[in-house]
């Protein structure tokens, strides 16, 4: 799809169609697929939500050649990637109408290689209506064993939802 006609969707909607499909037979995957298309840098991961709701996702990574690096572990970047998703799906789903958000920064602490399935979750506090500044929303990326393999920090900037924004979008996941 052309950036011009990708659709935007708000954390309400993004919630309406995760409760939708969820109870359905593949409805995570299928769900998680439709998400690829509308952020289609963090579709390349193939992650699969797990857990959604206003202020927590848990996203899990599969373990396969097309994320890996030359030392046979999860490249630091895909690590970084499903980090961002599911802290920014975790937050997208807490704003509360009228509140836009966009990354202004990352941070992302390595603990040990990552190898095998691979599970990111994110908490967050439901910012007020008139959210504004900055908002920190961290992802913790752990082993099939439990082991913490990454930290993930994006800062955002929360702000209003304008009438030049509400034509771009309204998601935060991609304003």
């Amino acid at each position: 799809m052309p950036p011009s006609s990708t659709p935007s969707l708000s954390g309400d909607k993004v919630h309406r169609l995760w409760r939708r499909l969820v109870p359905l037979p593949g409805g995570r995957w299928l769900f998680s697929r439709l998400l690829d298309r509308l952020v289609p840098y963090s579709g390349a991961l193939g992650a699969v939500v797990h857990e959604l709701e206003p202020g927590h996702a848990r996203v899990v990574l599969s373990d396969r050649r097309a994320v890996r690096n030359h030392l046979r572990s999860v490249h630091a970047v895909a690590l970084a990637n499903l980090g961002e998703l599911t802290s920014g799906l975790a937050l997208t789903l807490a704003l509360p109408p009228g509140v836009r958000g966009i990354v202004t920064g990352i941070e992302v602490v390595y603990h040990k290689k990552a190898r095998g399935r691979l599970s990111a979750e994110s908490r967050c506090e439901t910012p007020p209506p008139d959210a504004r500044g900055e908002r920190r929303v961290t992802a913790h990326i752990r082993d099939a064993g439990g082991d913490e393999v990454a930290t993930f920090t994006a800062r955002w900037m929360l702000g209003p939802v304008t009438a030049s924004t509400t034509r771009t979008s309204q998601s935060g996941i991609e304003p």
